[in-house]
């Protein structure tokens, strides 16, 4: 069997003509539009392209979605409380919701990341009560999953609950809740909030441990009852990739639940490794932190081969690549493109492996009934023939008519 099996299917189809009859003996080409795999990326600039006035950073931007259009079925847009709505009652709906409508015309699906997270929080909560707090933390999630249901239908429902109440940087209201109420029942109710907003709605946990500590809470989690939808893992390798005993290891552990998992953070950098003694990331500030030639050759190898282990794993559903563009998170070179929108190796490694090695592109021809077999990876097709076209969704091996349209 092959390792990729699981991400084919096959589709034994009767072709008809636009009049009915079947189409005989008739080329076709069968062209796949879109994946099922969710091959994503941060779209944090489709919101930026709509808020800012500057016709000519507009244009830049749209330059650079455009390529990320040209990789990416999926993108991850920032709901970070405190930024979303730094005064209460006053929120970036407006342009969020313009950079998610955009984005979902042209096929992307979107997540929103995350409803509830002690970082970039909102500060204004300080004021009030713990009671006070976890109410309006809850009719947050209510007020945002039901504004954006339709549009965004997959959420990073909590972030990094591992360290949350033990997190001591600095003081904030979702901490403080969670000392109080504890990881599980903190959980328990925001994941009911979203549930009950969008009971359609992917929710998932999210977390850069991946320890031990995680499984546990996971494990109380579903004893508990949560709805979980997939396990959410980060993957920020500023200080070096994991290699394949750490990857293999992680998938391992986590598969035991037997939720997807998504890889909802990735970073991979083309420039100088950060030093090993660091500990929490954020406490790298570096003036610049340049790629370099031999770092994005290195980039490149490490990307193709992390996405090859983790597209050949049958829990794996997504994998989301962080930044972009160089110099954002901490001014990495974390990339695919650089920070003037030329692309690197690494964009071309990964566009080579998504629409070519793993994307189904083939010319046909149907029998004297009008019967073909298309065996391909899954996701969407356009069949195109001589006498019209149809279109396809390969999600399991099945049996179908379809009509062709001129």
């Amino acid at each position: 069997m092959n390792q990729l099996d699981h991400r084919k299917a096959a589709a034994r189809l009767q072709l008809l003509k636009p009049d009915g009859t079947p189409a005989r003996n008739c080329p076709v080409r069968a062209e796949q539009v879109s994946h099922r795999f969710l091959f994503g990326c941060g779209a944090f600039d489709a919101v930026a392209m709509m808020k800012t006035q500057d016709e000519a950073r507009r244009a830049f931007l749209l330059e650079r979605m455009e390529k990320w259009l040209a990789l990416f079925n999926y993108g991850t847009l920032p709901f970070y409380w405190g930024r979303y709505e730094p005064v209460e009652g006053q929120t970036a709906y407006e342009e969020t919701m313009k950079g998610a409508r955009w984005l979902q015309q042209k096929g992307v699906r979107v997540k929103g990341h995350p409803l509830c997270w002690h970082t970039a929080c909102a500060s204004w909560l300080m004021q009030f009560s713990n009671e006070e707090i976890l109410r309006r933390q809850v009719e947050r999630i209510h007020r945002d999953v039901t504004a954006f249901r339709g549009v965004v239908d997959m959420w990073d429902v909590i972030n990094e609950v591992v360290i949350m109440p033990v997190f001591d940087k600095y003081d904030n209201a979702i901490t403080r809740i969670c000392k109080d109420m504890g990881r599980i029942r903190l959980v328990k109710e925001v994941f009911a909030a979203a549930k009950e907003s969008n009971p359609d709605a992917t929710l998932l946990i999210n977390d850069f441990n991946t320890s031990v500590s995680y499984e546990i809470l996971l494990e109380g989690l579903l004893e508990a009852g949560v709805p979980i939808s997939a396990i959410g893992i980060q993957s920020h390798q500023h200080q070096g990739y994991w290699g394949l005993e750490k990857l293999n290891d992680v998938l391992e552990r986590f598969s035991r639940f037997g939720l997807p998992i998504h890889f909802t953070e990735n970073t991979l950098i083309s420039g100088e490794i950060m030093p090993a003694h660091i500990v929490d990331l954020n406490d790298w500030q570096v003036d610049s932190w340049p790629s370099t030639p031999e770092g994005e050759e290195r980039q490149a190898r490490e990307i193709a081969e992390m996405y090859s282990v983790l597209f050949a794993h049958p829990l794996v559903e997504a994998i989301t690549t962080w930044d972009f563009n160089d110099g954002c998170w901490l001014k990495a070179p974390s990339g695919f493109v650089r920070e003037d929108n030329s692309v690197k190796p690494a964009y071309e490694t990964l566009r080579r492996l998504i629409h070519e090695t793993w994307e189904t592109h083939e010319a046909l021809v149907t029998d004297g009934e009008g019967f073909l077999t298309l065996n391909g990876f899954k996701g969407d097709y356009r069949l195109d023939a001589a006498c019209g076209s149809a279109a396809l969704s390969l999600d399991g091996d099945t049996d179908a008519q379809l009509r062709l349209k001129r």
